[in-house]
């Protein structure tokens, strides 16, 4: 922890960069990049203006690939330089910035579903060796009646026609997910899973339970997302970077422990901030209103913080915050928050904290839109519970009695008499908030624009070079 807030940055001043490297060869970009599909989208939407978002290491084919875009299409190609939170959600807020008609979404996604805008993923297809990956599954796999569910990274769908057609003939309960952008239409059928942007059928009479997990791809957030909501299900694992397959040991229990040990402090804490790790997934506001009547009800006091990328360095600004909760996609909210001031838990497990009514089940939920009215995980908050009638419980970590009830929701809402103040002669209230005193405390409180009280003075040659070490540094010594 105090290397995040202590390093004073050196090793990231005297960096060099470098051109990122593109994962296709200059001869391929029209196949990597798919420019014909890419070019019929726009077409055939009429589009005229069209924001192009590319990870970081796939920046370098942006000029490129936008050039030749304009070229077959005749429409404004504008390209994202950087994106509000992570690259694998469509930046719909950074688009209407130029007022762009549909998004080009390029590289690794999360395919969560978008609000406003059309957009068309292209994941660029990266190698996968099919007779290695086969190999590698019926050596974890030698029973043929093995009952196995293959998932896989977006970036090697393009060749899970091909594993499917090597791996079906001799294992005949081997089901293959489909990648599903958006919402599928019309309601799940009996045995239907649709989670991730994915979706399978399971025919046997146990259900998924009975089922292994096989992944072709990575280790990364995705798959450890994947183990957590299906913790009954062995998964195992081929790297297409290294050719390995493996039987992955991720302790899948003592992960949990960890997240229900984040659940207890959500339990104790007084003060929540709510941040907002996504503005382009459908249903962010509805679950942000829903997580702040949740906290109310609780007794507990919320701030609605966007900070862009959570980092140690930002949230320990906040510290009247006893812990926070990020609303994002399903691979950005398992947020690893060992090295934070505060933790940092996702809304299903601030449900299992405030919500009486939810009590947990063994199944482990990352989609924030499964806790919604109407979705398939939502649970309706109880009765609020008359103060006298309140059974308390112990805290598991501090050791002191809490009051395990939820507020009446119009009682909650009216402020302290303590709250209330005069604010000048003439006898007008003004409510004053606790946060709003202590960040008044501050020594520091951002720039102040002193209209009229700085003199004006001509512009003059600044330093060169970087804050560490300007070249004219020394000279004065």
């Amino acid at each position: 922890m105090a290397t995040a807030f202590s390093s004073d940055g050196e090793a990231a001043l005297r960096r060099e960069l470098c051109a990122a490297v593109a994962a296709a060869p200059r001869s391929d970009l029209d196949g990597f990049y798919e420019m014909g599909r890419a070019a019929a989208f726009v077409r055939d939407g009429g589009f005229r203006k069209v924001a192009l978002q590319f990870p970081d290491e796939l920046l370098a084919d942006a000029v490129e690939v936008a050039g030749r875009m304009e070229a077959a299409t005749g429409a404004e190609m504008y390209v994202l330089g950087d994106t509000t939170y992570g690259s694998c959600c469509v930046d719909e807020v950074a688009a209407e910035h130029v007022g762009a008609e549909a998004v080009l979404h390029y590289g690794p996604a999360c395919l969560s579903p978008c609000r406003k805008l059309p957009v068309l993923h292209i994941f660029g297809q990266q190698p996968l060796d099919v007779g290695r990956c086969t190999e590698a599954f019926r050596e974890l796999y030698p029973e043929q009646q093995s009952c196995v569910v293959v998932l896989y990274d977006v970036v090697y769908a393009h060749a899970m026609g091909e594993l499917e057609q090597q791996l079906c003939p001799e294992y005949p309960n081997i089901i293959f997910s489909r990648l599903a952008c958006g919402d599928p239409p019309g309601p799940a059928v009996p045995g239907e899973e649709r989670k991730f942007g994915r979706q399978f059928l399971v025919e046997a009479a146990g259900g998924l339970q009975d089922y292994a997990m096989f992944y072709v791809g990575a280790e990364g957030l995705a798959l450890t997302s994947f183990m957590l909501t299906w913790n009954c299900c062995p998964f195992s694992s081929f790297n297409p970077v290294t050719g390995c397959g493996r039987r992955e040991t991720l302790n899948v229990s003592r992960a949990l422990m960890r997240r229900l040990y984040l659940v207890e402090r959500a339990r104790d804490a007084s003060v929540v901030g709510i941040l907002v790790g996504t503005l382009g997934v459908a249903g962010y506001l509805t679950v942000l209103q829903h997580l702040r009547e949740l906290l109310c009800r609780a007794g507990k006091r919320s701030y609605t913080l966007a900070v862009g990328k959570p980092n140690p360095a930002k949230l320990a600004n906040f510290l009247e915050v006893d812990i926070f909760v990020l609303v994002a996609c399903t691979q950005n909210s398992l947020l690893d928050s060992s090295d934070f001031y505060r933790p940092v838990v996702t809304p299903y497990e601030l449900e299992l904290a405030c919500n009486p009514a939810r009590e947990w089940t063994g199944s482990y939920l990352t989609d924030f839109r499964d806790l919604l009215p109407g979705a398939c995980a939502h649970v309706e908050l109880p009765a609020a519970v008359p103060t006298a009638e309140a059974v308390p419980d112990v805290s598991l970590i501090t050791g002191k009695m809490r009051a395990a009830h939820l507020c009446d929701p119009l009682t909650s809402q009216l402020p302290p008499s303590t709250s209330l103040a005069c604010r000048d002669q003439t006898r007008a209230l003004a409510e004053i908030s606790p946060a709003a005193s202590f960040l008044e405390s501050r020594s520091w409180r951002g720039l102040e624009q002193q209209l009229g009280q700085t003199p004006v003075s001509k512009a003059v040659q600044g330093r060169r070079g970087i804050a560490i070490a300007y070249e004219d540094e020394g000279c004065e010594q």
